[in-house]
């Protein structure tokens, strides 16, 4: 009985904490698409790299001709992921997520499975380059070595180790602490969506490099298809589960009609069948990819993403 007392208490506390910032943000049906995000340094993150990549796509084109260099279907792949990028985390989507849970989760999987996919398929790192100043593009590479960027990003795209990176960020953050200080922090919550992104982003690089030959697509339909499964696996845990996870999101879910496990399960749902959907999809493209490759005596190597 006390112990039932005391995570009843517990409850009505973080509730009630919740409640008050409700109050205090004044969010609610009536006034959610006012509630962009107001952080200048948030939407100068997002804008001044995407349209340096706009920049540099412009000057390749103007240099040789449209489609030179970076592919239209690379530029649309581009707008497509900055644009999906802005919404999640600068749209009234953000304030949205810290009310409901299913929101939140879908805003993880807008930029988890649709941003960050896009973006990598866009190859951005180029036309970044070009959008620089001409006398500033050697300083920017030999910036990256000392900071070890290069290597940094080697190793994490390794397809191994970016499979281990998006695991250990999925789970870590879905532990209800972790979760429910990310909702009541506001810099534990940034840090929370730079991990998604930057583990998203490795995740997807390792798998849609063109180098490597069959050996290389075997291994990343592997990853895809077991990174399925341990996603539909916490997609199920939620759903399924009797109680709800996050405190925090107590005082808030009734006044969008819903109960807190009603929430929960709603975005535990979110994550196994749509996002189970992306990562399968992916799984059987590049598996169809990898039955179309011709297998190549031992010791030649590929010549796929050859110049």
């Amino acid at each position: 009985m006390r112990r039932r007392s005391l995570a009843t208490a517990a409850l009505s506390l973080a509730a009630s904490g919740k409640g008050l910032a409700h109050e205090v943000h004044g969010l609610a049906p009536h006034n959610l698409w006012a509630a962009w995000s107001d952080q200048a340094w948030l939407w100068a993150l997002w804008g001044l790299p995407g349209l340096l990549v706009l920049v540099g796509i412009a000057r390749l084109w103007r240099r040789a001709q449209p489609g030179a260099g970076v592919s239209h279907f690379q530029a649309a792949c581009f707008l497509a992921g900055w644009i999906t990028l802005g919404l999640s985390i600068l749209s009234p989507l953000d304030a949205l997520g810290e009310e409901l849970f299913w929101a939140h989760m879908v805003q993880h999987e807008v930029m988890m499975l649709l941003a960050a996919p896009a973006l990598v398929m866009s190859r951005p790192l180029g036309p970044l380059v070009w959008g620089l100043p001409a006398a500033w593009r050697p300083g920017a590479a030999a910036l990256t070595r000392v900071l070890g960027l290069q290597a940094a990003m080697r190793a994490l795209t390794q397809p191994l180790t970016a499979w281990w990176v998006h695991a250990v960020v999925l789970w870590g953050w879905h532990a209800p602490q972790m979760f429910d200080a990310a909702l009541n922090h506001w810099w534990v919550h940034d840090l929370q969506h730079a991990s998604f992104l930057v583990g998203s982003l490795v995740f997807w690089w390792a798998l849609f490099q063109s180098h490597g030959g069959r050996r290389r697509e075997g291994a990343a339909v592997f990853y895809l298809f077991t990174t399925l499964l341990h996603t539909s696996a916490l997609g199920a845990l939620l759903t399924f589960s009797q109680r709800p996870w996050y405190l925090p999101y107590a005082g808030t879910t009734h006044a969008w009609g819903l109960g807190p496990l009603e929430d929960q399960q709603l975005g535990g749902l979110i994550m196994w069948v749509p996002g189970g959907v992306v990562f399968l999809v992916a799984a059987l493209a590049l598996f169809a990819s990898w039955l179309k490759e011709p297998a190549r005596p031992t010791g030649q190597p590929g010549t796929r993403g050859a110049p």
